[in-house]
C-alpha cells in the first residue's frame, strides 16, 4: 500500500477541490453554505487523514481497556458481553409494574429500570395532600416495604440487575430494596444495581429536589460510604447529563455540565473522608443519545477520555477502576414526536446505534408512543427488539469501537473534549458545579440552547419530520396506556390499613432517632434499613428530614 505523508494529503486534498469538487459545484451547489453539529461545531465538507494528527495516538486515542478509555472501558466489548438491554419501566401500581417487568424480562430484557411517580420522587406518600392527582401517573407508587415487595414479587434480587430512578428520596429508596432483598433471603452485598441519586441536575433542569444542596450532598456521601461496606456491587450515584440534554442543552453541554457535577460528587466526597480509590469505582453516569449520529458517538468518546484525566490527575486516583467512565444511555426523549408517532421507531434505532458504537454499557430504548402517553406494552416489546436486532442481526456488536480512526469522529472527539474542558474550566472559576447552579450560570446556557434550536425548528433551519416539514392532514390513531384513577383510591387504603395495624410506638420511636442523627453527623442509612424493614414509611422519613434540613427554595431571579 502507498504512504502519504500529511503534507501530500494535503496536497492532493487541495488539488481535488480545485478539479473535482470546483467542477461538481458548478453543477449541482450544496443544500446550504453551511452545515453544524447541535454543539455548532461547523462541520466540513470532507474529513481527511489531515483532519487529525497521528503524533499522540497512543495518548489521546490508545487501545480498548487502557487509559484514557477513548475505544471503550473493556478490550473485548461487546464481544465478550452484550450491553445490559434495561427498559424504564414502572406506573400506577407495583403490582401492574411488576406484570410489565416480569413480561420484559420474559422477553429477553437483561435488568430492570424502575420508574416512580411524582409524589415518591418528591417525597410523599400518596394519601398526603400534596399527592393528590398523581399517584401512579409517571411511575409506579411506593410508600412503604409491602409496596416494594409487591414490586418485586417473583423476581429474584440476587439474580437481575436494577436501576432506580429517584434522586432527592434515593437514600430511603434504596433502603427499601436492601429490605426486600433481605425478606427474599438475598443478603446486601449480593444485590446489583444503581440508583441515580443525582441533586445537582435536579436544581439544573427537572425539580424533583427536596432539600438544600448541603443536605442533600451529605445524604449522597452516607450512601457511598454504606454502600462500599455493605452493597459493594452496587452503583452508589448515576451521574446524569439525560436531564440536561432534555432541558435544551447542546452535545458539548451536556457533557460539560455532567461532569462538572461529577467533580462536585467527588470533592464531596473526599472533604467527607471517603477515600476516592474506595467510592470512585461505584460511580456511573447516564447521558442521552440525539439524532445527530456521529457527533453523539464522538460525545461519549470524549466524555470517558475527559473523566479519566479527572479522575488520575485532578484527583489523583491510584485504581485504574475509578479512571473509567461508566454508562447507561436512554434514546432521547425530547426528540419523539406526538405527530406521526410511527416515526419515533426510526430515531430511537439511530439513537441506539449512535449509544452502542460509542461504548455505552447498558441502553434504554423508548417506545414510539411515550410523546403522546406511557407506552402500552406492545411498544415497549417493539422498542426491546430494536436493541436486540442492533445486538444479533446488524453486526456492530462484531468489532470493539468500529468507529475508531474515523477522521470525522475522531475530530469531533478531539473538538467535544476542547469545548468541554473550556466550560469545565469556566465552572471551575465560579468556585464549581454547585456556585455555577447557585448563580444561574449553567441554568441560562441551557435556555440559550433550547431557546435557539426552537428558533431553528419554527424557521425549518432543523427539519423535523413530520413536525414541521413533511406533514400529514390526518393522525392514524394508536392505543395508549391509560392509568386507572382507582388505582390512587386502592393505594390511600392500603397506606390507611397499614397504619393501623404497624407498631406506631416503634415507628415513633425509629422516626425520633431518624431525626436526632439528621441532626448529627451519624450515618443515616442503617436507620432508614432499621425503619423502613419496621413498616415506617417513605412519606414518613422524608417529613422527619424537612424538619430538620428544610426545603430548598430555588432563586426566582434565575
Amino acid at each position: 500500500m502507498k504512504e502519504f505523508s500529511s503534507n501530500s494529503i494535503s496536497d492532493a486534498k487541495r488539488q481535488w477541490q480545485d478539479t473535482t469538487l470546483a467542477n461538481t459545484l458548478k453543477k449541482v451547489p450544496e443544500r446550504r453554505n453551511h452545515f453544524e453539529s447541535s454543539s455548532n461545531i461547523v462541520l466540513e465538507r470532507l474529513y481527511s487523514p489531515d483532519n487529525i494528527s497521528d503524533d499522540n495516538y497512543l495518548e489521546n486515542v490508545g487501545f480498548p481497556g487502557e487509559f484514557p478509555y477513548t475505544r471503550g472501558i473493556q478490550p473485548t466489548m461487546y464481544r465478550s458481553r452484550l450491553w445490559t438491554m434495561r427498559q424504564y419501566a414502572g406506573y400506577a401500581s407495583a403490582e401492574e409494574s411488576n406484570a410489565r417487568y416480569r413480561f420484559l424480562l420474559g422477553q429477553g430484557q437483561m435488568g430492570l429500570s424502575v420508574a416512580f411517580d411524582l409524589p415518591t420522587q418528591i417525597g410523599y406518600d400518596a394519601d398526603d395532600p400534596m399527592a393528590l392527582g398523581e399517584v401512579g401517573k409517571v411511575g409506579v407508587s411506593i410508600c412503604s416495604i409491602h409496596d416494594m415487595a409487591r414490586l418485586f414479587d417473583q423476581i429474584p434480587l440476587d439474580k437481575v440487575s436494577t436501576s432506580m430512578t429517584i434522586n432527592a428520596p434515593a437514600a430511603i429508596l434504596l433502603a427499601l430494596y436492601i429490605a426486600v432483598g433481605k425478606r427474599q433471603g438475598v443478603e446486601p452485598n449480593k444485590l446489583r444495581g444503581t440508583v441515580q441519586n443525582d441533586i445537582l441536575k435536579e436544581y439544573i433542569a427537572r425539580g424533583t429536589y427536596i432539600f438544600p444542596p448541603e443536605s442533600s450532598l451529605r445524604l449522597i456521601t452516607d450512601i457511598f460510604r454504606y454502600c462500599k461496606l455493605e452493597v459493594p456491587g452496587w452503583n452508589t450515584i448515576s451521574i446524569s447529563g439525560y436531564h440536561i440534554r432534555e432541558a435544551g442543552s447542546t452535545a458539548v453541554q451536556e457533557v460539560a455540565f455532567t461532569l462538572a457535577n461529577g467533580i462536585a460528587y467527588v470533592q464531596a466526597a473526599i472533604d467527607a473522608g471517603l477515600n476516592v480509590d474506595d467510592f470512585a469505582p461505584q460511580l456511573s453516569f447516564f447521558f442521552n443519545a440525539h439524532n445527530q449520529f456521529f457527533e453523539e458517538i464522538a460525545k461519549f468518546r470524549a466524555a470517558r477520555r475527559i473523566w479519566a484525566h479527572i479522575m488520575r490527575d485532578r484527583f489523583r486516583a491510584k485504581n485504574p477502576e475509578a479512571w473509567k467512565l461508566r454508562f447507561h444511555t436512554q434514546t432521547g426523549g425530547s426528540t419523539l414526536t406526538a405527530q406521526q408517532p410511527m416515526n419515533n421507531i426510526v430515531r430511537v434505532t439511530v439513537q441506539a446505534l449512535a449509544a452502542i458504537l460509542g461504548g455505552t454499557q447498558s441502553l434504554h430504548t423508548n417506545s414510539m408512543d411515550e410523546a403522546l402517553a406511557l407506552p402500552t406494552e406492545s411498544a415497549v416489546q417493539v422498542a426491546l427488539r430494536t436493541q436486540q436486532i442492533l445486538a444479533h442481526e446488524s453486526g456492530v456488536a462484531d468489532v470493539v469501537d468500529p468507529m475508531g480512526g474515523n477522521y470525522l469522529v475522531e475530530k469531533l472527539t478531539n473538538e467535544i473534549e476542547t469545548l468541554a474542558n473550556e466550560y469545565i474550566a469556566k465552572i471551575d472559576a465560579m468556585g464549581g458545579a454547585l456556585q455555577a447552579i447557585e448563580l444561574g450560570y449553567v441554568q441560562r446556557e441551557i435556555q440559550d440552547s433550547a431557546y435557539a434550536y426552537q428558533q431553528a425548528i419554527e424557521r425549518e433551519k432543523q427539519i423535523i419530520v413530520g413536525v414541521n416539514k413533511f406533514t400529514t392532514e390526518e393522525e392514524q390513531p394508536i392505543d395508549l396506556l391509560r392509568v386507572d384513577p382507582e388505582i390512587e383510591r386502592r393505594q390511600v387504603q392500603q397506606l390507611k390499613d397499614l397504619r393501623e395495624k404497624r407498631d406506631n410506638s416503634k415507628v415513633s420511636e425509629l422516626l425520633t432517632r431518624i431525626e436526632t442523627a439528621a441532626r448529627s453527623s451519624d450515618s443515616l442509612m442503617p436507620l432508614f434499613v432499621t425503619a423502613v424493614e419496621n413498616e415506617v414509611t417513605l412519606g414518613e422519613i422524608c417529613r422527619t428530614l424537612r424538619v430538620v434540613f428544610g426545603e430548598y427554595r430555588p432563586d426566582a431571579r434565575i
